[in-house]
């Protein structure tokens, strides 16, 4: 049995500065050499990047809807065995998850407080305190009698305003709430924002200056934060050792070439690092290089990312599309997730209305001419024997994109249901030995 000594930092919403606070706190802890490492409730390719760079440690996703408990406890052991303190950031409002069917007798919704209930681990919460004072505590309040199971131990006030501010916000909890700690009141600094596009923040690796934003950001908080009495606030869980490493779904062969630069980069590196402990061989190559993948691989895997932003470029990579079909046409399995799945198909059609030739495997056309946004959880059945399981097993995972399919022909991949339970019809493509589809997959059940 592990023990996992660790916290959670939520909030009520999106857009109240956790992210920012959770990026800075890692880093600063690291500074002061501290043990630490991090997690991130639910679906997320981007933090987690930016956590990596934080603590220089590997950042898994933790996922109480589309996990089996193998997994998550499994995850959740490595981060005990590595570190001695674990801090999580949520995702969206602390309640706020997958929206279960009616009837089910679970709250294994995927919300942050669905694990912190399953960990144990306290929440430390960001309050946005522009433009609130003394309805600040009534919200703090009401979070923390909302769930008997979900134990909020302290809370910081982001973009506030001057002394008068802090005192009003002072006031309030010590009044109101004086057993949650007020850890620190964070003034409002725009010069620290980070950078953003459609599907949330700019890659990690794409941020012009991220050593010094994770330092900078470190120093700001240190001076607003009591970040040793946020350490001391972190609790232990108790975890089940995993003895056999079952989790997730198999590799997709014992040499797998990836696809790894700013249009492929939404790969779950736990997922990799789960591959490699299972045995297999991982090579990456870059299709934005017109890099070709390794020539000896039997599973090629084409994760999701932002082709559309590069489709000029990869669409004149002949040598990169080439050695797709070649792969494909001598049996190597072919694997495209989102991004990739586009990129398996004949024409990508950009937001400008400019069609880019694909490699043509799968019969699909896919547009940003007329964006619409696909969002949500996902629960598959195969419809086909596929590289994760055979024809009728069911996989969980999410979908996240503004793509429209003009045109999807041929045999399809999954069944898909949304996370409460309501059918969308058929989802993806198979073809011989190529597999594809919008569907991020995270777990096989």
């Amino acid at each position: 049995m592990s023990t996992g000594k660790g916290l959670i930092i939520a909030a009520p919403n999106s857009n109240s500065g956790k992210t920012f606070i959770t990026l800075g706190t890692l880093r600063a802890l690291a500074r002061k050499g501290v043990s630490v490492s991090s997690a991130k409730v639910g679906p997320d390719y981007i933090d987690p990047a930016f956590h990596g760079a934080a603590t220089k440690r590997l950042c898994p996703n933790l996922d109480g809807w589309a996990m089996r408990e193998d997994s998550l406890h499994y995850l959740l052991d490595n981060l005990a065995n590595q570190s001695d303190l674990i801090v999580c950031e949520g995702v969206m409002g602390l309640f706020d998850g997958a929206t279960l069917p009616a009837n089910s007798p679970s709250n294994k919704d995927g919300s942050p407080a669905d694990i912190a209930r399953r960990t144990g681990w306290p929440v430390v919460l960001v309050i946005d305190a522009n433009a609130q004072a003394a309805s600040a505590a009534a919200l703090i309040h009401g979070f923390a009698t909302f769930d008997k199971d979900v134990h909020i131990k302290g809370v910081i006030f982001n973009k506030v305003g001057g002394p008068g501010h802090v005192q009003l916000l002072k006031n309030a909890c010590e009044t109101h709430i004086p057993h949650i700690q007020v850890l620190g009141y964070v003034p409002r600094k725009t010069e620290l924002a980070l950078p953003e596009r459609h599907l949330g923040l700019v890659l990690a690796e794409e941020h012009p200056e991220l050593e010094e934003f994770l330092n900078k950001s470190a120093d700001f908080l240190e001076d607003h934060i009591d970040l040793d009495n946020l350490v001391q606030l972190a609790e232990s869980s108790f975890i089940p050792s995993v003895c056999e490493r079952n989790a997730f779904f198999a590799p997709l062969g014992q040499r797998i070439a990836i696809a790894k630069d700013k249009a492929y980069a939404f790969a779950y590196p736990a997922l990799l690092e789960h591959w490699r402990n299972a045995g297999a061989e991982l090579t990456f190559f870059s299709p934005l290089k017109d890099e070709i993948p390794d020539q000896a691989c039997d599973a090629i895997y084409l994760p999701g990312g932002y082709p559309e932003l590069y489709a000029t470029t990869l669409a004149g990579n002949a040598d990169f599309l080439n050695a797709l079909r070649n792969h494909h046409d001598k049996g190597t399995l072919i694997f495209g997730e989102c991004g990739g799945y586009m990129t398996l198909g004949k024409v990508l059609t950009d937001r400008d209305g400019r069609a880019h030739e694909m490699a043509g495997i799968l019969d699909l056309e896919t547009s940003f001419a007329k964006r619409k946004l696909h969002l949500g959880y996902r629960d598959v059945v195969c419809k086909t024997d596929t590289p994760f399981g055979a024809i009728g097993h069911r996989l969980r995972g999410h979908e996240f994109h503004y793509a429209t399919i003009i045109k999807e022909k041929g045999t399809a991949l999954f069944e898909c249901k949304n996370a409460s339970g309501v059918t969308l019809g058929p989802s993806g493509l198979t073809r011989n030995n190529c597999f594809g589809s919008f569907f991020h997959l995270i777990d096989s059940f």
